[in-house]
């Protein structure tokens, strides 16, 4: 077995195999090379995302400067968004999906490391050697969440299509679709519900108006 094969089934492997720092390297190289590039180089930058990352969809935008672990293990749908001081240390899947956005200095992190230092040290591994070790749990993010600037994702999280993550969090577990959720470690606060549409603040909207989606005209027309 592949030692990128244990990271994907969630087992103890090595991160200083040599494949898996030739990956590594290899992402390092192209997140300095995106992070120095300006952000008028739109085709020099759509390169390298393309050769950074496992998937990036149509109209995306990454602010920079970004820094990708592997970067192949990251996969990314349309419309996203990232501000400043991207990092994704995808050692394990990460996906984000449609229409999603993260403010400033948003982190993923994906491996776990042992709780007992001497385990950190050093284990077994298949082979009988004796290694520095960890594992690593994927990262899932919907279609339209808003992730506010400075929150961490941790390894094994999914959220929810809809959601807003608040300043500051830190995201340990599973938020549910169409959740306001916020705080260290994050908490469910409320649901979003229509009452929280910007129509309801016209003192914000002044001479604005929002959009009527299909989803809106179907409730209109039941």
């Amino acid at each position: 077995m592949k030692e990128e094969d244990r990271i994907m089934q969630g087992i103890l492997f090595s991160p200083a195999h040599p494949d898996l720092k030739a990956l590594k390297r290899k992402a390092h190289k192209l997140s300095q090379q995106y992070s120095q590039t300006f952000e008028d180089e739109v085709e020099d930058r759509e390169r390298i995302l393309q050769e950074a990352l496992g998937h990036i969809g149509e109209a995306s935008f990454i602010q920079g400067p970004v820094f990708f672990h592997y970067g192949v293990h990251t996969r990314i749908g349309r419309n996203f968004f990232a501000n400043y001081n991207l990092t994704i240390q995808d050692d394990a899947l990460v996906t984000i999906g449609d229409y999603t956005s993260f403010g400033p200095n948003v982190t993923i992190v994906t491996p776990i490391h042992p709780l007992i230092a001497s385990e950190r040290r050093r284990m077994l591994d298949q082979n009988g050697e004796e290694k520095p070790l960890c594992y690593a749990k994927p990262v899932t993010i919907g279609n339209d969440v808003w992730i506010s600037a400075n929150v961490t994702i941790c390894g094994g999280v999914t959220i929810g299509d809809g959601c807003v993550i608040g300043a500051g969090s830190v995201v340990t577990r599973d938020i549910p679709a169409h959740s306001l959720a916020a705080g260290v470690p994050c908490k469910v606060i409320r649901p979003i519900t229509e009452e929280d549409s910007m129509r309801y603040k016209p003192e914000v909207m002044a001479d604005c108006n929002v959009i009527w989606h299909h989803a809106d005209d179907e409730k209109e027309e039941d």
